[in-house]
């Protein structure tokens, strides 16, 4: 399952059994679902509890739970796996700040989405100015999720979303100009 064909052509197979086709697909995904993960948990506090390869293991319990998955191709699994990353990351510092007290902290947006190392409670505001977003405008989010989350570049969410590369560009620069003066308030 070299090419980028099979795999889509393995996810296709989907609604047959979900836990058969991962267990084909994840050798084959498996080191971009790690650079993934790597790239992200390089972005959290050094003390983390969770490592790469635990994320990776969530994602795949949440991809073998999912009642309803229809894969477009390879760049879409790899979307969700990043959005499914984002969201276990999330769960995780929810649970770590529910017993913590004290206001959040404000975070400055330059060029990327900085979410600092140990940034819990900025982590969770940049989560619910996300699904704000998305509220009216899935596009621009999903080009930030894949962008900050999934490690991608301009140019792999242009052919992932298949959409050209200046709307890419321009969907993450309207992304984070809104992020900022959605924290500025």
């Amino acid at each position: 399952m070299e090419g980028t064909g099979d795999i889509t052509q393995v996810l296709r197979s989907w609604d047959g059994n979900r836990e058969a086709v991962l267990q084909q697909l994840m050798p084959a995904v498996y080191a971009e679902l790690h650079k993934i993960a790597g790239a992200l948990m390089r972005k959290e506090r050094p003390d983390h509890t969770l490592q790469p390869t635990v994320l990776i293991n969530e994602v795949y319990l949440r991809l073998v739970r999912q009642e309803v998955a229809t894969w477009q191709d390879r760049a879409h699994f790899f979307g969700i796996a990043a959005r499914l990353m984002r969201q276990i990351l999330v769960d995780h510092a929810r649970q770590r700040a529910a017993g913590k007290r004290g206001g959040a902290e404000r975070f400055a947006i330059d060029g990327d989405i900085p979410v600092g190392p140990g940034d819990l409670e900025a982590l969770l505001d940049l989560d619910a100015a996300l699904d704000r977003m998305r509220e009216w405008d899935q596009r621009k989010v999903e080009a930030i999720e894949l962008h900050y989350f999934g490690g991608m570049t301009a140019e792999e969410i242009s052919s992932a979303l298949d959409l050209t590369l200046p709307t890419v560009r321009r969907d993450l620069l309207l992304g984070r100009a809104w992020l900022r003066e959605h924290f500025a308030q």
